[in-house]
């Protein structure tokens, strides 16, 4: 029995062992694949569903989820009646866009009213939906608020049911949505819309809508119409002052990408003495700009404000500026606009989706490809409402032959026996087909007086005339266009509404340049030899004891200065850090201080090697004395900048090792001293000054084999006996040996 149960668990296929050894073994085995085959069958399928299906706008103005929204609650019957609670539109919402719920309300809060995102919202909002200029303000959960659609909504769904665009299968094909929205305005460019996508980015500004009709209908019957004479400039649900250049917006205008530059606006409060923000610009939050405000305040930037809080209500937004007792409150505006986001750029890049590929348009552009879609939008319904009309036609057709001869009707509907026959016999009997058959036969009684028959041949005249003018309707691309300039008029009317954004032309401003004030007072400065840097206040300083040094660390350079001074670290790989005094902090001889390589971001391995202390007019020359006994003499405007430039490239020669650096506001002696024993007074003024930064420099003093430059020291009166015998007429020099009687002394350097 045994072996009968073994055969059949054989016949039955019964793995042995080895044959599940292998099938487990094989289960892990990695297989080799090419990066590039990964990124073509893994990241680009997902790379191109984030373009096509998620991130950027379509030609009616909408990305996939507000279309899905809107055609639900569409489809709910929200264009008219009451509002409903969000939960309900969500949740109905999800038949289309399977994204969760929360996506989905986040989507459509920003569609609100009540959000303000929008310079025409699409959905009217009942309750708390936070505000878009607002970072903390947040929407209250679906449950508690409601919305329907608002009115201007009925544009995006004009004649919809009438073939004007294709519908496809929603994600389980249970219920069909549409590709496309039928828009009856550039809804494309009323709305601002922005998106990320993969290694590519959408971000659409908003214009009036009265301006973008009317510059429609100008390039439809010009198509050389400058869009600038009718659209000037962007528009914002939020307000704010445009600082337009004519030449900026026409670029962007043309080429799609660009960006221009929103002020926020405000009111001074005398008697109060403080500033109040009521609108700002659309690429910031409240909450942004009052922490940049409080953050100069504290780094003592900013020194004219009290206070700044966030008044924000049912009036709208407001910030409230406290202001210091006789602070000037335009200077302090314009500061506050160079320094925080009180005035910020706004960056455009028209990227949407055409016929499935991602393009960068300009608004040309883009209003012709909008005209183009829209043009196949009415087509198609006139081809819809042809087609009806042609049916209607026929029946009434049909009827008229009926209605010459009713008796004769009524006589083969009495005579048939059979209900089946009467269509058969109706078509014999007066050449008609089966459709206008049916349609005669379904004629009541009560219908075949005098004043039915009128009306209906009345009726068919009027459709031969409607047949006949949509079929040439649709042979005329000016008729089309007609229509659509009807269409952009009626909605002018409608929903125009005035510009919100002021526009401020940049040649009105006062061209004249910010200047951060500094606050100048005297300072004292330490600088040492392993890179740390101190500022210390006078009456800090008298009150502290010995200073805080890194161990092994000494002090190499002092100043005894003020606040508005600017400052060089010059480093070991021949670069230099531009800096003023006023970057750092006050610190007391009991710490470290600022270790510079770290604060200025110096690159590895890069450390300071020498502190110029100086005049923002750059006066005097820097000295490089490099070891094979040559001199750099450089103009210290070499290092000036017309720009804030943090760090610049090639300060000094890198052809021989540096051994000193000097700043010399005005000439004066050094002391040089060679691996050889030699010395040598050389004089600045005995060289040139070079304005090429990396200059080898001029020799001064000759070596000889084996032997470098060792030291530099300024010189000091009293430091060498006889100080003339190291001085030459000519240069180079070789220097002279010191003499017996000098050696003894203790040499100052």
């Amino acid at each position: 029995m045994a072996q009968k149960k073994k055969k059949q668990d054989s016949a039955k296929g019964t793995p042995n062992l080895a044959e599940m050894h292998t099938t487990i073994m094989g289960s892990g085995l990695t297989v080799d694949q090419a990066v590039s085959d990964t990124l073509k069958i893994n990241y680009m399928p997902y790379a191109m569903s984030v373009i096509v299906s998620r991130a950027i706008p379509e030609i009616d103005g909408f990305k996939p989820s507000h279309r899905k929204l809107l055609y639900t609650m569409y489809g709910m019957g929200l264009l008219n009646g009451g509002t409903i609670k969000s939960a309900n539109i969500v949740g109905r919402t999800m038949q289309l866009n399977p994204h969760g719920d929360a996506a989905i309300y986040e989507t459509m809060v920003r569609l609100t009213t009540g959000n303000e995102a929008l310079l025409h919202p699409y959905v009217k909002s009942k309750g708390s939906f936070g505000k878009a200029y607002s970072r903390d303000m947040k929407a209250a959960a679906s449950r508690y608020t409601e919305a329907k659609l608002a009115d201007i909504a009925a544009e995006l769904f004009r004649d919809i049911n009438k073939d004007t665009v294709d519908f496809v299968d929603n994600y389980d094909a249970t219920l069909k949505e549409p590709t496309l929205l039928p828009v009856t305005f550039p809804s494309i460019l009323t709305n601002n819309n922005s998106g990320i996508a993969v290694a590519m980015a959408s971000e659409i500004c908003s214009f009036n809508l009265k301006e973008v009709c009317e510059t429609t209908i100008a390039l439809m019957r010009d198509p050389d119409h400058v869009i600038a004479d009718t659209m000037p400039a962007p528009d914002f649900p939020g307000g704010g002052q445009l600082l337009y250049d004519r030449d900026e917006m026409e670029k962007i205008y043309q080429t799609g990408r660009g960006s221009f530059k929103v002020r926020s606006v405000y009111t001074y409060d005398q008697k109060n003495n403080c500033i109040d923000i009521t609108q700002i610009p659309p690429s910031t939050t409240c909450e942004a700009i009052i922490e940049k405000v409080v953050d100069l305040v504290k780094l003592k930037k900013v020194t004219e404000i009290n206070d700044i809080r966030d008044e924000t209500g049912l009036q709208g937004l407001r910030i409230t500026i406290d202001l210091k007792r006789g602070t000037d409150q335009e200077k302090l505006m314009k500061k506050l606009f160079k320094m925080t986001p009180l005035e910020d750029s706004y960056p455009c890049n028209f990227n949407l989706l055409i016929a499935g590929t991602p393009q960068v348009l300009g608004v040309k552009e883009i209003l012709t490809e909008w005209t183009a879609f829209r043009m196949e939008c009415v087509r198609r319904r006139v081809y819809f409402d042809l087609q009806k009309a042609k049916e209607k036609l026929h029946l009434l057709k049909g009827l008229s032959k009926i209605l010459l001869d009713i008796d004769k009707a009524i006589k083969i509907v009495r005579d048939t026996k059979v209900d089946a026959e009467v269509i058969p016999n109706l078509m014999i009997g007066f050449g008609i087909d089966e459709v206008q058959a049916n349609y005669v036969a379904e004629i009541k009684l009560r219908h075949l007086n005098r004043e039915y028959i009128l009306n209906r041949l009345e009726e068919l005249e009027e459709l031969e005339k409607k047949v006949a003018d949509l079929e040439e309707t649709l042979k005329s691309n000016a008729k089309i266009k007609n229509i659509i300039i009807g269409e952009l008029r009626e909605v002018i009317k409608k929903y125009a509404q005035e510009r919100k954004t002021a526009i401020i032309y940049t040649q009105d401003i006062a061209d004249e340049p910010y200047v951060e004030e500094v606050p100048d007072y005297p300072v004292h400065l330490f600088y040492t030899r392993d890179g740390y840097f101190k500022k210390i206040l006078p009456n800090s300083l008298r009150m502290s004891g010995e200073q805080k040094l890194k161990e092994g660390d000494e002090i190499v350079q002092t100043f005894d200065t003020t606040n508005n001074k600017e400052l060089l670290f010059f480093t070991n790989q021949c670069q230099v850090y531009k800096t003023t005094v006023a970057a750092f902090d006050e610190t007391k001889a009991s710490n470290m201080g600022d270790y510079i390589a770290g604060k200025l971001g110096m690159d590895n391995g890069e450390v300071p090697i020498y502190m110029a202390l100086t005049d923002k007019d750059y006066l005097g020359n820097m000295l490089f004395f490099f070891e094979n006994g040559k001199v750099a003499k450089v103009e210290m405007k070499a290092y000036q900048t017309l720009t804030n430039r943090k760090k610049l490239l090639n300060a000094y020669s890198d052809k021989a090792p540096i051994v000193a650096i000097y700043y010399a506001p005005e000439e004066k002696e050094y002391l040089l001293t060679s691996s050889n024993g030699r010395m040598l007074l050389f004089n600045s003024a005995a060289i040139m000054a070079k304005t090429t930064k990396n200059t080898q420099g001029v020799a001064v003093m000759t070596q000889k084999r084996g032997h470098r430059l060792l030291k530099v020291d300024p010189y000091v009166d009293g430091i060498l006996m006889k100080p003339h015998r190291y001085r030459t007429r000519t240069l180079p020099s070789a220097g002279s040996y010191m003499q017996a009687e000098e050696q003894g002394e203790q040499l100052m350097f």
